[in-house]
Protein backbone atom coordinates (compact mmCIF):
# COMPACT_ATOMS: atom_id res chain seq x y z
CA UNK A 1 0.00 0.00 0.00
CA UNK A 2 1.17 3.55 -0.31
CA UNK A 3 1.04 6.52 1.28
CA UNK A 4 -0.20 9.60 1.08
CA UNK A 5 1.38 12.72 2.45
CA UNK A 6 0.72 16.14 1.13
CA UNK A 7 -0.96 14.95 -1.97
CA UNK A 8 2.32 13.13 -3.03
CA UNK A 9 2.15 9.75 -3.25
CA UNK A 10 5.51 7.45 -2.48
CA UNK A 11 5.68 3.78 -2.67
CA UNK A 12 6.75 1.36 -0.04
CA UNK A 13 9.08 -1.14 -0.04
CA UNK A 14 7.89 -4.87 -0.18
CA UNK A 15 4.29 -3.02 -0.33
CA UNK A 16 4.15 -2.70 3.53
CA UNK A 17 1.28 -1.54 5.00
CA UNK A 18 1.09 1.25 7.63
CA UNK A 19 1.08 -0.11 11.47
CA UNK A 20 0.47 2.32 13.99
CA UNK A 21 2.47 -0.05 16.27
CA UNK A 22 5.57 -0.22 14.38
CA UNK A 23 5.50 3.53 13.88
CA UNK A 24 5.59 4.08 17.54
CA UNK A 25 8.11 1.14 18.50
CA UNK A 26 10.60 2.92 15.50
CA UNK A 27 9.91 6.48 16.54
CA UNK A 28 11.07 5.46 20.30
CA UNK A 29 13.90 2.93 19.06
CA UNK A 30 14.95 6.43 16.83
CA UNK A 31 14.72 9.23 19.71
CA UNK A 32 15.70 6.93 22.62
CA UNK A 33 17.41 3.95 21.72
CA UNK A 34 19.44 2.11 23.39
CA UNK A 35 16.36 0.74 24.79
CA UNK A 36 14.53 -2.56 25.95
CA UNK A 37 11.23 -4.32 24.67
CA UNK A 38 10.39 -3.79 28.18
CA UNK A 39 10.48 -0.11 28.08
CA UNK A 40 9.00 0.25 24.76
CA UNK A 41 5.73 -1.71 26.20
CA UNK A 42 5.91 0.92 30.06
CA UNK A 43 6.31 3.49 26.78
CA UNK A 44 3.91 2.39 24.50
CA UNK A 45 1.09 1.01 26.75
CA UNK A 46 1.00 -1.91 24.42
CA UNK A 47 0.92 -5.92 25.28
CA UNK A 48 4.50 -7.51 25.33
CA UNK A 49 3.15 -9.91 22.47
CA UNK A 50 2.49 -6.74 20.11
CA UNK A 51 5.70 -5.00 20.98
CA UNK A 52 7.82 -8.75 20.23
CA UNK A 53 5.31 -8.63 17.10
CA UNK A 54 7.02 -5.39 16.23
CA UNK A 55 9.91 -5.20 16.89
CA UNK A 56 10.65 -8.77 14.87
CA UNK A 57 9.25 -7.04 11.98
CA UNK A 58 11.35 -4.19 12.34
CA UNK A 59 14.11 -6.52 13.00
CA UNK A 60 13.68 -8.50 9.58
CA UNK A 61 13.31 -5.41 7.88
CA UNK A 62 16.50 -4.50 8.75
CA UNK A 63 15.56 -1.01 10.18
CA UNK A 64 16.80 -2.16 13.94
CA UNK A 65 19.23 -4.05 15.79
CA UNK A 66 20.84 -5.68 18.99
CA UNK A 67 23.59 -4.09 20.20
CA UNK A 68 24.61 -6.71 22.28
CA UNK A 69 24.50 -4.37 25.79
CA UNK A 70 22.06 -5.51 28.39
CA UNK A 71 20.68 -4.34 31.19
CA UNK A 72 20.52 -5.58 34.40
CA UNK A 73 17.15 -5.72 36.51
CA UNK A 74 17.98 -8.27 39.25
CA UNK A 75 16.52 -10.92 37.22
CA UNK A 76 16.72 -11.67 33.23
CA UNK A 77 18.80 -9.25 31.46
CA UNK A 78 17.05 -6.67 28.82
CA UNK A 79 17.90 -7.16 25.36
CA UNK A 80 18.47 -3.61 24.17
CA UNK A 81 17.41 -1.92 20.80
CA UNK A 82 18.51 -0.12 18.62
CA UNK A 83 18.15 1.92 14.96
CA UNK A 84 20.43 0.56 12.44
CA UNK A 85 22.01 4.11 10.73
CA UNK A 86 22.20 2.91 7.68
CA UNK A 87 19.61 0.30 6.75
CA UNK A 88 17.99 3.46 4.83
CA UNK A 89 19.55 6.33 3.59
CA UNK A 90 17.67 9.41 1.97
CA UNK A 91 18.97 12.74 -0.14
CA UNK A 92 17.94 16.31 0.92
CA UNK A 93 17.77 19.24 -1.74
CA UNK A 94 17.60 22.62 -0.35
CA UNK A 95 16.27 24.53 -3.34
CA UNK A 96 16.23 28.80 -2.66
CA UNK A 97 17.34 31.75 -4.21
CA UNK A 98 20.55 32.45 -2.67
CA UNK A 99 21.59 28.88 -1.69
CA UNK A 100 21.49 25.39 -2.83
CA UNK A 101 22.04 22.81 -0.50
CA UNK A 102 22.61 18.72 -1.41
CA UNK A 103 22.74 16.30 1.53
CA UNK A 104 22.96 12.84 2.30
CA UNK A 105 21.43 11.78 5.68
CA UNK A 106 21.38 8.06 7.76
CA UNK A 107 18.08 6.65 8.50
CA UNK A 108 18.46 8.89 12.14
CA UNK A 109 18.71 12.19 10.10
CA UNK A 110 22.07 12.41 10.64
CA UNK A 111 24.41 13.94 7.92
CA UNK A 112 26.88 11.66 5.79
CA UNK A 113 27.49 14.22 3.30
CA UNK A 114 26.75 17.61 1.97
CA UNK A 115 27.35 19.97 -0.22
CA UNK A 116 26.44 23.64 -1.02
CA UNK A 117 26.69 26.28 -3.42
CA UNK A 118 25.28 29.85 -4.61
CA UNK A 119 21.86 29.61 -5.28
CA UNK A 120 18.90 29.32 -8.26
CA UNK A 121 17.87 32.92 -8.47
CA UNK A 122 19.47 33.39 -11.94
CA UNK A 123 19.41 30.40 -13.60
CA UNK A 124 17.13 28.54 -15.70
CA UNK A 125 15.41 25.56 -14.40
CA UNK A 126 16.30 23.02 -16.33
CA UNK A 127 19.98 23.73 -15.92
CA UNK A 128 19.70 24.23 -11.77
CA UNK A 129 18.09 20.30 -12.20
CA UNK A 130 21.03 18.92 -14.08
CA UNK A 131 22.98 20.65 -11.59
CA UNK A 132 21.58 19.30 -8.91
CA UNK A 133 21.89 15.16 -10.86
CA UNK A 134 25.48 15.61 -10.54
CA UNK A 135 25.88 16.83 -6.90
CA UNK A 136 23.87 14.20 -5.84
CA UNK A 137 25.78 11.56 -8.25
CA UNK A 138 28.75 12.68 -6.56
CA UNK A 139 27.80 12.31 -3.08
CA UNK A 140 26.59 9.17 -3.38
CA UNK A 141 29.97 8.01 -5.01
CA UNK A 142 32.09 9.88 -2.88
CA UNK A 143 30.01 8.75 0.47
CA UNK A 144 30.04 4.78 -0.87
CA UNK A 145 26.22 4.70 -0.40
CA UNK A 146 24.82 3.34 -3.21
CA UNK A 147 21.72 3.78 -5.10
CA UNK A 148 19.77 1.34 -3.50
CA UNK A 149 20.72 2.18 -0.13
CA UNK A 150 18.35 5.37 -1.08
CA UNK A 151 15.10 5.31 -0.80
CA UNK A 152 14.84 8.65 -2.30
CA UNK A 153 15.29 12.28 -2.34
CA UNK A 154 13.28 15.30 -0.48
CA UNK A 155 12.94 18.57 -2.32
CA UNK A 156 12.52 21.68 -0.12
CA UNK A 157 11.48 25.05 -1.71
CA UNK A 158 9.99 27.90 -0.94
CA UNK A 159 6.65 29.80 -1.94
CA UNK A 160 2.93 28.62 -3.13
CA UNK A 161 3.00 25.36 -3.95
CA UNK A 162 0.96 22.84 -6.58
CA UNK A 163 1.80 19.86 -4.50
CA UNK A 164 -0.34 17.30 -7.02
CA UNK A 165 1.57 19.43 -9.71
CA UNK A 166 4.70 19.13 -7.68
CA UNK A 167 5.15 22.66 -8.58
CA UNK A 168 5.92 26.05 -7.57
CA UNK A 169 2.53 27.80 -7.82
CA UNK A 170 3.89 31.41 -6.99
CA UNK A 171 7.74 32.77 -5.29
CA UNK A 172 8.75 36.08 -5.12
CA UNK A 173 12.28 34.73 -5.17
CA UNK A 174 12.16 31.93 -7.60
CA UNK A 175 9.85 33.35 -10.16
CA UNK A 176 10.96 31.17 -13.22
CA UNK A 177 9.95 28.33 -11.57
CA UNK A 178 6.42 28.99 -11.67
CA UNK A 179 4.55 26.12 -13.15
CA UNK A 180 7.75 24.46 -14.10
CA UNK A 181 7.65 20.84 -12.96
CA UNK A 182 10.23 19.94 -10.94
CA UNK A 183 9.35 17.20 -9.02
CA UNK A 184 8.91 15.18 -11.82
CA UNK A 185 11.69 16.46 -14.20
CA UNK A 186 14.21 16.21 -10.73
CA UNK A 187 13.03 12.51 -10.27
CA UNK A 188 13.88 11.88 -13.83
CA UNK A 189 17.42 13.31 -13.63
CA UNK A 190 18.21 11.52 -10.67
CA UNK A 191 16.48 8.68 -11.30
CA UNK A 192 14.66 8.47 -7.53
CA UNK A 193 11.31 9.09 -6.06
CA UNK A 194 10.99 12.75 -4.96
CA UNK A 195 9.00 13.77 -2.04
CA UNK A 196 8.52 17.91 -2.23
CA UNK A 197 7.51 20.05 0.43
CA UNK A 198 7.99 23.74 1.27
CA UNK A 199 11.01 24.13 3.01
CA UNK A 200 9.64 25.69 6.58
CA UNK A 201 8.14 22.15 6.48
CA UNK A 202 10.94 20.17 5.54
CA UNK A 203 12.57 22.08 8.44
CA UNK A 204 10.48 21.20 10.84
CA UNK A 205 10.05 17.55 9.98
CA UNK A 206 13.99 17.47 10.22
CA UNK A 207 14.00 18.87 13.99
CA UNK A 208 11.19 16.00 14.52
CA UNK A 209 13.12 13.59 13.03
CA UNK A 210 15.90 13.80 14.58
CA UNK A 211 14.37 13.55 17.91
CA UNK A 212 14.90 17.40 18.92
CA UNK A 213 11.40 17.95 19.70
CA UNK A 214 11.01 14.86 21.24
CA UNK A 215 8.31 15.81 24.40
CA UNK A 216 7.02 18.18 22.46
CA UNK A 217 3.14 18.62 22.01
CA UNK A 218 3.24 21.73 19.34
CA UNK A 219 5.76 22.78 17.59
CA UNK A 220 6.35 25.50 15.01
CA UNK A 221 9.71 25.85 13.31
CA UNK A 222 10.08 29.56 11.93
CA UNK A 223 12.21 29.43 8.35
CA UNK A 224 14.11 32.94 7.08
CA UNK A 225 15.87 32.21 3.86
CA UNK A 226 15.10 35.04 1.31
CA UNK A 227 11.60 34.88 2.76
CA UNK A 228 10.34 33.72 5.89
CA UNK A 229 7.97 30.64 6.74
CA UNK A 230 6.42 28.79 9.46
CA UNK A 231 6.40 24.68 9.33
CA UNK A 232 3.69 23.43 11.88
CA UNK A 233 4.06 19.94 13.38
CA UNK A 234 1.69 18.60 15.85
CA UNK A 235 2.44 15.12 17.66
CA UNK A 236 4.43 14.02 15.22
CA UNK A 237 2.07 14.82 12.52
CA UNK A 238 3.33 17.81 9.90
CA UNK A 239 0.11 20.16 9.90
CA UNK A 240 -0.71 20.92 5.96
CA UNK A 241 -3.73 22.72 6.04
CA UNK A 242 -6.29 22.78 3.02
CA UNK A 243 -3.75 22.88 0.29
CA UNK A 244 -0.48 22.08 1.44
CA UNK A 245 0.48 25.71 2.37
CA UNK A 246 0.16 26.77 5.47
CA UNK A 247 2.78 29.32 7.20
CA UNK A 248 3.29 31.97 5.07
CA UNK A 249 4.15 34.35 8.10
CA UNK A 250 6.27 36.72 5.93
CA UNK A 251 3.41 38.09 3.59
CA UNK A 252 2.18 39.16 7.61
CA UNK A 253 1.08 42.79 7.63
CA UNK A 254 2.42 44.13 10.78
CA UNK A 255 1.00 47.80 12.16
CA UNK A 256 3.57 48.23 14.89
CA UNK A 257 4.01 52.00 15.54
CA UNK A 258 7.67 52.51 16.27
CA UNK A 259 10.20 55.64 15.62
CA UNK A 260 12.03 55.48 12.75
CA UNK A 261 14.53 52.39 12.94
CA UNK A 262 18.24 52.04 11.83
CA UNK A 263 17.54 52.90 8.18
CA UNK A 264 15.40 55.72 8.91
CA UNK A 265 12.20 54.87 7.70
CA UNK A 266 9.19 54.32 10.29
CA UNK A 267 7.78 50.92 10.24
CA UNK A 268 4.05 50.87 10.36
CA UNK A 269 1.86 52.63 8.49
CA UNK A 270 -1.74 51.73 8.24
CA UNK A 271 -2.36 55.45 6.26
CA UNK A 272 -5.82 55.99 4.24
CA UNK A 273 -4.72 56.02 0.71
CA UNK A 274 -6.61 55.94 -2.96
CA UNK A 275 -7.94 52.52 -3.74
CA UNK A 276 -8.67 51.09 -7.28
CA UNK A 277 -11.93 52.90 -7.54
CA UNK A 278 -10.82 56.13 -5.83
CA UNK A 279 -12.37 55.50 -3.11
CA UNK A 280 -9.87 55.61 0.28
CA UNK A 281 -8.79 52.16 1.49
CA UNK A 282 -6.06 51.91 4.55
CA UNK A 283 -2.81 51.23 3.70
CA UNK A 284 -1.84 47.38 5.37
CA UNK A 285 1.64 48.25 5.68
CA UNK A 286 4.99 46.62 5.65
CA UNK A 287 4.86 42.69 5.83
CA UNK A 288 7.28 40.65 7.65
CA UNK A 289 9.33 39.89 4.88
CA UNK A 290 10.21 43.84 3.94
CA UNK A 291 10.78 44.44 7.93
CA UNK A 292 13.19 40.98 9.11
CA UNK A 293 14.32 39.17 6.07
CA UNK A 294 17.97 39.54 5.13
CA UNK A 295 17.84 42.05 2.16
CA UNK A 296 15.63 44.55 4.32
CA UNK A 297 18.39 44.41 6.98
CA UNK A 298 20.62 44.76 4.53
CA UNK A 299 18.80 47.86 3.07
CA UNK A 300 19.05 49.89 6.44
CA UNK A 301 22.36 48.97 6.97
CA UNK A 302 22.97 50.93 4.15
CA UNK A 303 20.99 53.43 4.79
CA UNK A 304 22.65 53.81 8.26
CA UNK A 305 25.88 54.53 6.46
CA UNK A 306 24.65 56.71 4.05
CA UNK A 307 23.30 58.64 6.80
CA UNK A 308 26.62 58.87 8.43
CA UNK A 309 26.52 55.96 10.97
CA UNK A 310 29.40 54.14 11.50
CA UNK A 311 29.79 50.56 11.88
CA UNK A 312 32.64 47.74 11.42
CA UNK A 313 30.23 45.67 8.92
CA UNK A 314 32.10 45.59 5.57
CA UNK A 315 29.82 46.20 3.29
CA UNK A 316 29.76 44.25 -0.39
CA UNK A 317 30.53 47.55 -3.38
CA UNK A 318 28.20 45.73 -5.26
CA UNK A 319 25.10 46.14 -3.20
CA UNK A 320 24.80 42.30 -2.83
CA UNK A 321 22.39 41.60 0.01
CA UNK A 322 23.44 38.48 0.74
CA UNK A 323 27.06 39.71 1.68
CA UNK A 324 25.86 42.78 2.91
CA UNK A 325 23.61 41.00 5.60
CA UNK A 326 26.67 38.09 6.46
CA UNK A 327 28.77 41.94 7.36
CA UNK A 328 25.88 43.07 9.50
CA UNK A 329 25.43 39.81 11.16
CA UNK A 330 29.09 38.61 12.02
CA UNK A 331 29.52 42.87 13.26
CA UNK A 332 26.49 42.23 15.51
CA UNK A 333 28.14 38.95 17.20
CA UNK A 334 31.51 40.85 17.55
CA UNK A 335 29.32 43.48 19.21
CA UNK A 336 29.65 46.27 16.68
CA UNK A 337 26.64 49.04 18.23
CA UNK A 338 25.13 49.38 14.65
CA UNK A 339 25.04 45.73 13.58
CA UNK A 340 23.63 44.93 16.71
CA UNK A 341 20.78 47.17 16.45
CA UNK A 342 19.55 46.06 13.01
CA UNK A 343 19.82 42.37 13.90
CA UNK A 344 17.87 43.19 16.98
CA UNK A 345 15.51 45.23 15.05
CA UNK A 346 14.80 42.31 12.60
CA UNK A 347 14.64 40.00 15.60
CA UNK A 348 12.12 42.14 16.91
CA UNK A 349 9.41 42.01 14.22
CA UNK A 350 10.08 37.84 13.74
CA UNK A 351 9.24 38.29 17.55
CA UNK A 352 6.09 39.86 16.91
CA UNK A 353 4.90 36.79 14.35
CA UNK A 354 6.64 34.19 16.79
CA UNK A 355 4.03 35.39 19.65
CA UNK A 356 1.33 35.54 17.17
CA UNK A 357 1.67 31.92 16.13
CA UNK A 358 2.63 30.67 19.81
CA UNK A 359 -0.96 31.93 20.82
CA UNK A 360 -2.61 30.88 18.02
CA UNK A 361 -1.37 27.43 17.97
CA UNK A 362 -0.50 27.27 21.63
CA UNK A 363 2.93 25.68 20.65
CA UNK A 364 5.47 24.18 23.02
CA UNK A 365 8.52 24.50 21.14
CA UNK A 366 9.45 27.17 18.73
CA UNK A 367 13.01 26.34 16.46
CA UNK A 368 14.48 29.11 14.55
CA UNK A 369 16.14 27.49 10.80
CA UNK A 370 17.32 28.68 7.69
CA UNK A 371 20.62 30.64 6.20
CA UNK A 372 19.30 34.18 7.71
CA UNK A 373 20.25 32.41 11.30
CA UNK A 374 23.76 31.03 10.70
CA UNK A 375 26.12 33.91 11.91
CA UNK A 376 23.81 36.05 14.63
CA UNK A 377 21.37 32.80 15.03
CA UNK A 378 21.97 32.87 19.09
CA UNK A 379 20.77 36.74 18.88
CA UNK A 380 16.91 35.90 17.44
CA UNK A 381 16.54 33.43 19.91
CA UNK A 382 17.54 35.73 22.76
CA UNK A 383 14.51 38.37 21.35
CA UNK A 384 12.19 35.94 20.63
CA UNK A 385 12.50 33.49 24.11
CA UNK A 386 12.26 37.12 25.50
CA UNK A 387 9.09 37.91 24.01
CA UNK A 388 7.46 34.32 24.53
CA UNK A 389 8.08 34.44 28.28
CA UNK A 390 6.64 38.27 28.42
CA UNK A 391 3.69 37.66 26.13
CA UNK A 392 2.56 33.85 25.82
CA UNK A 393 -1.28 33.70 26.39
CA UNK A 394 -0.98 30.17 28.10
CA UNK A 395 2.39 31.58 30.16
CA UNK A 396 0.92 30.09 33.04
CA UNK A 397 0.43 26.45 32.42
CA UNK A 398 3.58 25.66 29.51
CA UNK A 399 6.49 27.21 28.85
CA UNK A 400 8.19 27.74 25.56
CA UNK A 401 11.43 25.97 24.31
CA UNK A 402 13.10 28.36 21.93
CA UNK A 403 16.43 26.72 20.06
CA UNK A 404 18.65 27.38 16.28
CA UNK A 405 17.91 24.47 14.32
CA UNK A 406 20.56 21.21 14.64
CA UNK A 407 21.53 22.23 11.09
CA UNK A 408 20.90 25.94 11.04
CA UNK A 409 21.52 27.26 7.64
CA UNK A 410 21.13 23.56 5.99
CA UNK A 411 17.67 22.99 7.69
CA UNK A 412 15.26 22.51 4.70
CA UNK A 413 18.18 20.33 2.86
CA UNK A 414 18.42 17.74 6.10
CA UNK A 415 14.55 18.20 6.37
CA UNK A 416 14.05 17.13 2.96
CA UNK A 417 15.63 14.02 3.41
CA UNK A 418 13.35 13.40 6.60
CA UNK A 419 10.39 13.99 4.88
CA UNK A 420 10.93 11.13 2.45
CA UNK A 421 12.31 8.63 5.70
CA UNK A 422 9.04 9.24 7.59
CA UNK A 423 6.92 8.66 4.88
CA UNK A 424 8.99 5.04 4.15
CA UNK A 425 9.63 4.05 7.92
CA UNK A 426 6.90 6.07 10.22
CA UNK A 427 4.29 7.10 7.94
CA UNK A 428 1.20 9.58 9.13
CA UNK A 429 -2.00 9.98 7.81
CA UNK A 430 -3.88 13.12 7.70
Amino acid sequence: MDGVEGGQTVPRRGGRAPSSSRTRVLDLVRTRAPISRVELAELTGLTQAAISHAVRALLDEGLLRETGDREWTGGKPRVMLTLDPLARCAVGVQLGADWLVVVLTDARGAVVARTRVRGARLHQPDAVVATIARHVDVLLRASGVGRRGVVGLGLAVPGTLDLDAGAIAVSRSLDRWQGFPVRSRLGAAVGLPVVMDNDATAAAVGEYWAGRTAGSVAHCTLYMGAGLGAGIVVGGTVYRGASGNPGPIGRMHLHRSAAPGAGGVAPGGGAAVPGADGAATRDPGPTLEELAAPHAVARRARRAVAAGRRTSARLSPDGDPIVDFGAVATAAVQGDALAVELVEESAGYLADAAVTVANLLDVDSVVLAGPAFSTAGSLYVDVVARRLRAELHAGGQHGVRVALAAHVADAAAVGAAALVLQQDLAPRRR
